[in-house]
């Protein structure tokens, strides 16, 4: 796992489980509620995930970003298709989400290098 990944994952685990161990009625029916939203349903999973990016890129949360590229990747979703999700995104949102985009098409390569290190036994090298 790349130092962004790893640091963005540890401290979403750290601070969900300070927003959690709280017994906030209403917070945990939100978490419950955002995690039923991307369940499959009439749309499958991958297809909610790729809209989930949009709207994140299109509301410039680089959290909520990480979150959904690390889960379209989990989901099969190709690069090819990635930057089609960039594109709509960013024809939604206009070019404010174009740095939105590069850290977006940043965090990808991250998680697609540590894809290919696992697939060559561990070793990870860029060249």
């Amino acid at each position: 796992m790349g130092k962004l990944q790893q640091e963005f994952n540890e401290y979403r685990s750290k601070m969900n489980e300070v927003i959690l161990s709280k017994n906030n009625l209403v917070m945990k029916r939100l978490w419950n509620l955002d995690t039923n939203t991307y369940d499959d349903g009439a749309l499958p999973k991958k297809t909610k995930e790729m809209l989930g990016l949009v709207a994140s890129m299109v509301l410039r949360c680089d959290d909520c970003i990480k979150y959904h590229v690390e889960k379209c990747h989990e989901l099969g979703v190709t690069t090819e298709e990635l930057y089609e999700i960039f594109a709509v995104a960013n024809i939604v949102g206009g070019t404010i989400v174009i740095p939105h985009t590069r850290r977006a098409a940043e965090y990808w390569e991250e998680v697609i290098v540590k894809e290919e290190g696992e697939e060559q036994g561990g070793i990870q090298e860029r060249g």
